[in-house]
């Protein structure tokens, strides 16, 4: 039987979503481990996408095949008892026998937050990156409007050799405030890797006055990584839907 499986995690203290062979500590890892233990054969789990070391998930989408007489309820719950406390089932459900999380998977939102402020919120320390200065949100959001669209995205990636298309679609970024905190919200139907991070950390150069807002298409006509701002930190990350 084929499932589908909705989950959000902590992952400040993993190393990311994809299992390693130096470490069990990552969250594919866990889920593989548990699944295998309950199924009594093993279990691939694909996610439907690869969160970096210390990012977060609210809605990150699992499939998995295993033969189980549980239902998907029982599942779920079996999950939720052995899983360890900052990785939490939201939902389990039978999927169509094709179904694939990443594969199938045709729009996905992000959320990146910032703690702008004076003072450090000890609270929010873990999902949120902490940014003294006062950042210009009219001059970020212009510069928001320009990286919108279907570009190659191959500036605001990690990557130095590059085997697929860098060509992605971003549908909407937007920037909000809630107090202290400002919220970087991106839709899109796929991010390179570490785009996001990139992306938040030009906009955030652009807030502090340390770029023009219309620099933004000379970056991506560029297609060079040193063109593009830095990586934010993870902590400000987290993986919030993703659409099939």
């Amino acid at each position: 039987m084929n499932y589908k499986a909705v989950l959000q995690y902590d992952g400040t203290r993993y190393r990311g979503w994809q299992t390693q062979g130096n470490t069990d500590n990552t969250i594919q890892g866990k889920l593989e481990t548990l699944l295998t233990k309950m199924a009594g054969e093993p279990v691939e789990v694909n996610g439907s996408g690869r969160t970096d070391a210390g990012v977060h998930a609210a809605g990150q989408v699992i499939s998995f095949r295993c033969k189980t007489k549980e239902s998907p309820e029982e599942i779920c719950r079996y999950m939720n008892e052995y899983l360890p406390e900052d990785i939490a089932v939201l939902t389990v459900k039978e999927a169509a026998p094709r179904f694939h999380a990443r594969l199938n998977a045709v729009r996905k939102t992000y959320v990146y937050r910032i703690w702008n402020a004076p003072v450090r919120n000890v609270f929010r320390r873990r999902f949120t990156t902490w940014i003294q200065k006062p950042l210009d949100l009219d001059a970020m959001e212009q510069a928001a409007t320009l990286l919108c669209g279907t570009h190659d995205y191959r500036a605001f990636c990690s990557l130095k050799k590059f085997k697929k298309s860098t060509v992605r679609t971003i549908e909407k970024i937007e920037i909000g405030k809630m107090g202290q905190e400002i919220r970087i919200s991106y839709t899109g139907d796929g991010f390179l890797y570490h785009m996001v991070r990139i992306l938040t950390g030009t906009l955030v150069e652009v807030g502090l006055g340390l770029r023009k807002p219309e620099e933004m298409t000379e970056i991506l006509e560029g297609q060079e990584r040193t063109k593009a701002g830095r990586l934010m930190p993870p902590e400000g990350l987290t993986l919030e839907s993703v659409e099939y």
